[in-house]
């Protein structure tokens, strides 16, 4: 488990964290268990182990650290073990809403395990594992258990309803929700955890107040820091849209709109390789750049041929640009290496196998997001499926105002 190979300074300053955190629970709620948002939990894990926090990516884990994929969740504890939620399958509904008994069993194993085999591959993980912050009276355990797939060959049905399918296999015990398509999982609480005992404070916003006051008083200066520290360890960076990052299609916006075949173009873009004209290498890629991104977005990207930085999630780094007509594509040099990352390693395609959307429609994955760091360093990720449609729908805020996209 994690935790095990941590050291007592690092796991005295995250329940330390935690603990500060919880003591200010009824700035929220008024229960006497601590209130832990799960961005919170997030955020505080992340910054005191050093982990990469995937929480805008949308992937199967909410860290990553040494290899090790983490799926963290908070939660109240009730008795000796809480099912909660560990999935969503909103955009293969359709799929499972004509299945019943074993067959639907079956088939959301199929989506769990792909979605969890899909972020092995993309950041290179070797275990995984859930990290719990359950939350008690005045009081907050944490726990691990292992993060399985589920063995299809030993899945029994316990109980379907109208409402939902309840079912286990050798190592979990599963529930899946009809209606809001939500794959459930039951947590078992260790009778060994750590414990952290909460003092929740009864009026936390005049202690806010105090803290903000000038004071010549060592002791509230003190307070003061420990609050500050606090707080900066649960800061997250607010990315602006068209700024900080910008969404990219897989696939030809047009084409799904309309439902069209292809959906993904068959000779180019990610399937460059085929087209005809003259012989190609099997690695010729490239990701498109749509004008609704170039025109509200026109410095995001440098310059035509201009070489950057584009780190990918297995921690690699690839040599980019933008290229051809108007800057319309992203590619790597050598072409072939975002083909060897994206279609060989992640999306597991055989060379002049053509990519279609239904292959990313299974992954539940059809756009990337890119996240500007610098102007010679980015970030590439893959995001939701419908993820650039709905970034291309919002009414996006500058810091001046607002702007309208130009459509």
């Amino acid at each position: 488990m994690f935790l095990q190979t941590q050291t007592n300074q690092n796991i005295e300053n995250y329940t330390s964290a935690l603990k500060a955190i919880g003591a200010f629970s009824n700035l929220f709620s008024s229960s006497d268990k601590p209130f832990i948002q799960y961005r919170v939990a997030e955020n505080a894990f992340c910054k005191a182990f050093g982990a990469d926090n995937l929480a805008r990516a949308d992937v199967a884990y909410d860290a990553i650290i040494n290899g090790c994929g983490v799926g963290i969740k908070t939660f109240i504890l009730s008795g000796s073990s809480k099912v909660e939620k560990v999935a969503e399958f909103n955009s293969r509904s359709s799929d499972l809403r004509i299945l019943k008994g074993l067959d639907l069993a079956h088939k959301l194993a199929d989506f769990r395990n792909e979605r969890i085999e899909f972020a092995d591959r993309l950041y290179n993980t070797k275990n995984r594992v859930y990290h719990i912050i359950g939350r008690d009276k005045f009081l907050i355990k944490v726990f691990e258990t292992s993060y399985d797939l589920i063995d299809k060959d030993s899945i029994q049905i316990l109980e379907e309803t109208k409402s939902s399918l309840k079912f286990k296999d050798a190592l979990n015990e599963y529930n899946f929700n009809f209606s809001k398509s939500v794959l459930m999982k039951r947590f078992i609480i260790p009778k060994e955890c750590i414990e952290i005992d909460v003092e929740i404070l009864e009026e936390p916003i005049n202690v806010l107040l105090n803290l903000t006051q000038p004071s010549l008083n060592t002791h509230t200066d003190f307070a003061k820091e420990k609050l500050q520290a606090v707080i900066g360890l649960l800061a997250e960076e607010e990315l602006i849209p068209f700024v900080d990052y910008v969404v990219l299609p897989l696939y030809s916006p047009e084409a799904k709109k309309k439902l069209k075949e292809p959906i993904v173009p068959i000779k180019s873009q990610l399937n460059q390789w085929n087209a005809g004209g003259r012989k190609r290498d099997p690695g010729e890629v490239y990701i498109s750049i749509p004008s609704k991104i170039r025109n509200n977005a026109p410095d995001f990207f440098p310059e035509k041929d201009v070489i950057f930085n584009l780190k990918i999630p297995n921690g690699k780094t690839l040599s980019a640009k933008v290229c051809q007509d108007g800057s319309k594509a992203l590619m790597t040099n050598p072409n072939k290496a975002m083909a060897d990352w994206m279609l060989r390693d992640v999306l597991l395609l055989k060379e002049n196998e053509v990519l279609t959307y239904d292959k990313l429609r299974k992954i539940g994955y059809d756009s990337v997001k890119i996240t500007k760091s610098t102007d010679q360093d980015y970030f590439i990720d893959f995001t939701k499926l419908d993820e650039y449609e709905s970034f291309i729908e919002k009414i996006l805020e500058a810091q001046d105002g607002q702007f309208k996209l130009f459509l």
